[in-house]
């Protein structure tokens, strides 16, 4: 993208959780963030740069850029995963995701947080 083409590069966050650390229940939460996200902002896979996924220590069944990697037209997304800080009392189950994309300027950013990631971000969660 260039300057002065109305495009910022921009960075959504999104979240959800799984109801099992299985490759269905991972495949399955990660389509439905990807999902939402992808819908609540307009995104065109040509104007997304990069996701990074962290998930919970209990989440080792997949790989969720495995999953989104899969999207049609996504073989120019860079791709990645990475395991979220341990910490007391944090969410089960839980996959977070960071995205950096062109939107236009004036465009609402629109995090999505699913499920009982909702808890995370209360004042998000309105999009789900």
């Amino acid at each position: 993208m260039t300057v002065g083409s109305g495009l910022a590069l921009r960075g959504l966050r999104g979240a959800t959780t799984c109801s099992a650390n299985t490759v269905f229940a991972i495949e399955q939460a990660v389509s439905e963030l990807m999902d939402a996200l992808v819908e609540h902002n307009a995104l065109k896979p040509e104007c997304i740069v990069s996701i990074t996924f962290s998930v919970t220590t209990d989440l080792d069944a997949c790989f969720p850029a495995a999953i989104a990697r899969r999207r049609e037209g996504w073989d120019g997304v860079a791709l990645i995963d990475c395991q979220q800080m341990a910490v007391e009392g944090d969410l089960a189950r839980c996959i977070r995701l960071l995205a950096h994309t062109w939107m236009p300027d004036e465009q609402e950013l629109r995090h999505v947080y699913l499920g009982d990631a909702s808890r995370l971000r209360p004042d998000r969660s309105g999009h789900n």
